[in-house]
């Protein structure tokens, strides 16, 4: 998708209106909330140049992608962080996400008197305000889709290398039938979530005790599964 001039230039304004009142202001946004394995990846962009192009992640194809996310890096202040797949089985998904914004965050080098959040009902360290499709409104908020969507398919890419037999190059750990087949066959590994239901009815008995027997998973992690009876601290 490309955008006209002036349908950039309204994202670019979109910004300028909140550094009327507030000197730095980030955009915010995340990439993988919704697979069943893998992190969240969250991006914090500070826009200091106007990257034409930038959109929504979702509407780009992974070539533009992958143009854009170097162009916002040398023309921007970024910051990106993570949540893991256990985080996210032992806080919950969304609990998980702000942990992996806040610490996006956390690493700008400057830090912002205000954020812009895609989304809605997800307040931050930092003071600011959520905006619904904001990745469609707002430079800064779509440059940060952006840098989630593109470091988080890269760390998808790395964990194919790992496990081709999963599929993660083509399916980025989502819930495609390709993937569930997988699951079927092989079985989940630790970088599944294992709260999520489609992997926690997929997982034997005998590998939940061998998780836990050599320590590969923790019994709290097991527990918040389902997966055993006794939270124990590991």
């Amino acid at each position: 998708m490309k955008l006209s001039e002036e349908e950039f230039n309204k994202l670019v304004r979109f910004d300028a209106a909140y550094r009327v009142d507030h000197k730095i202001v980030a955009g915010v946004d995340e990439a993988g909330r919704g697979p069943l394995a893998g992190p969240v990846v969250a991006a914090a962009v500070i826009v200091l140049n106007p990257v034409e192009g930038v959109y929504d992640s979702k509407a780009l194809s992974r070539k533009i992608r992958e143009s854009l996310f170097e162009r916002i890096i040398e023309n921007s202040i970024v910051g990106i962080g993570l949540s893991s797949p256990e985080e996210i089985d032992l806080i919950n998904v969304l609990a998980a996400t702000r942990l992996a914004m806040n610490r996006a965050l956390s690493v700008l080098s400057e830090r912002p008197d205000y954020v812009i959040v895609d989304g809605k009902w997800l307040k931050l360290d930092v003071k600011g305000e959520c905006v619904v499709r904001g990745d469609r409104k707002s430079a800064s908020i779509a440059s940060a889709s952006i840098i989630a969507k593109v470091f988080r398919d890269r760390i998808m890419d790395s964990l194919d290398s790992l496990y081709p037999e999963y599929g993660y190059r083509r399916h980025k750990g989502y819930c495609t039938e390709m993937h569930l087949n997988a699951l079927r066959e092989f079985g989940p590994t630790t970088w599944h979530r294992l709260t999520y239901r489609p992997i926690r009815e997929l997982i034997p008995k005998e590998l939940v005790s061998r998780w836990s027997e050599e320590n590969e998973v923790s019994n709290a992690r097991l527990f918040r599964a389902g997966l055993t009876t006794t939270e124990v601290k590991n």
